[in-house]
């Protein structure tokens, strides 16, 4: 057995030898933060040892990314990963980490469907009546989304840059206030994740007239896809997953693997994803690397396409 292995079998068996530290770059409170803590608390359980989040609120997760990717590689500091990784690749010129180059990834976690939504009042029909409006009337509608450059508002983009809309997107700063707004008519649609609208489609506040991924969604399986609906080649989803600073230990990265995707078969997190709108995914690593890889040439070749100026 050579010595690198040995060293290496030798860190895993001894790990964790300390709190786990899951940095987070969300606020508490949050569907992302609710998630973590779940995750987290199972992981105590099946390690032995505390997993504490920590959250590192910031546009983009910048600064979650740069505090893990500073880090000892031990496994003792792990990154909440997700979607808004490979957008801030793709959006800014320079960040203090390579997305791809500063990690290892772990496992994915899961992924949530950007939803369009009306109000419960509104006379659109589904998204090819307001496709035919919009079109037709293109200064009389609008889209609303959460801040420039977070999925939801590039969900809409990519929406608008399939089917050639001159629709104007309007970004608010907050999803209370966006939901206020479609509320009072202000905007026409909503481009949202799931989760937070949940409790506004069950009490029947909202209507939900497409889902984002290419099948339908389990958590709203009576909502037609962006595809169903005429928007070719639309497929998106947003993600989350686990990584580790670059040059953690593949024992260690292995060891998590297994940790983690033993949390994500049991019934009653499966349950709590489900009622927070979250499909479980879990996975290999490399399947979390691919996953990565190809939403950031995703997002690269749309800001390519739209001319979108780097921040």
């Amino acid at each position: 057995m050579g010595t690198a292995l040995c060293c290496q079998l030798t860190l895993a068996q001894g790990y964790p030898s300390k709190p786990v530290r899951l940095v987070l770059g969300y606020a508490p409170g949050g569907v992302a933060d609710i998630l973590a803590r779940l995750v987290a608390q199972k992981m105590s359980d099946s390690l032995g040892q505390a997993v504490v989040v920590d959250n590192r609120p910031s546009a983009g997760g910048i600064v979650a990314g740069e505090t893990v990717a500073k880090a000892d590689p031990d496994g003792h500091t792990l990154l909440f990963m997700n979607s808004g990784n490979a957008l801030s690749t793709a959006l800014f010129k320079k960040l203090p980490f390579d997305a791809v180059r500063d990690f290892e990834p772990i496992t994915t976690l899961g992924a949530i469907d950007f939803v369009v939504l009306v109000d419960k009042s509104s006379d659109i029909v589904d998204l090819k009546d307001f496709l035919t409006k919009a079109t037709a009337h293109p200064a009389k509608y609008n889209i609303g989304t959460v801040n420039v450059g977070s999925g939801q508002h590039m969900s809409a983009t990519l929406f608008k840059s399939l089917t050639g809309l001159t629709t104007p997107i309007i970004p608010y700063k907050t999803t209370p206030s966006l939901f206020s707004a479609l509320k009072s008519k202000e905007i026409d649609i909503v481009f949202e994740v799931a989760s937070p609208a949940l409790g506004l489609l069950r009490s029947g506040e909202i209507r939900a007239i497409a889902t984002s991924s290419s099948k339908r969604s389990a958590t709203l399986p009576n909502v037609p896809t962006l595809l169903e609906s005429g928007v070719k080649e639309y497929d998106l989803a947003a993600w989350n997953g686990l990584a580790a600073p670059a040059k953690t230990p593949k024992a260690i990265v292995d060891r998590l693997n297994r940790e983690v995707n033993l949390v994500l078969a049991q019934a009653d997190v499966r349950r709590r994803f489900q009622e927070l709108g979250i499909e479980p995914r879990g996975g290999t690593p490399e399947d979390l690397r691919q996953l990565l890889a190809s939403e950031i040439q995703k997002w690269t070749n749309l800001v390519t396409t739209l001319n979108i100026e780097k921040q």
